[in-house]
């Protein structure tokens, strides 16, 4: 299975959130794209999702 996503690329989810950074992934899992992003607070999550929740990222 291919991922239409590159590492480094931005990305958010279909529905809102956060703008997260891809930095990496696991292509036999189901949730197979791995991101980063920092909370208000300054920490730093990590998520993995479906490729099919994620949408490119707008720059502003």
């Amino acid at each position: 299975m291919s991922t239409i996503f590159k590492k480094g690329q931005d990305v958010k989810q279909e529905f809102g959130g956060p703008v997260m950074k891809v930095i990496g992934f696991e292509p036999d899992l189901i949730e197979n794209v791995i991101t980063q992003w920092e909370d208000e607070q300054g920490t730093v999550i990590t998520g993995k999702f479906m490729d099919s929740v994620l949408v490119p990222a707008q720059q502003q």
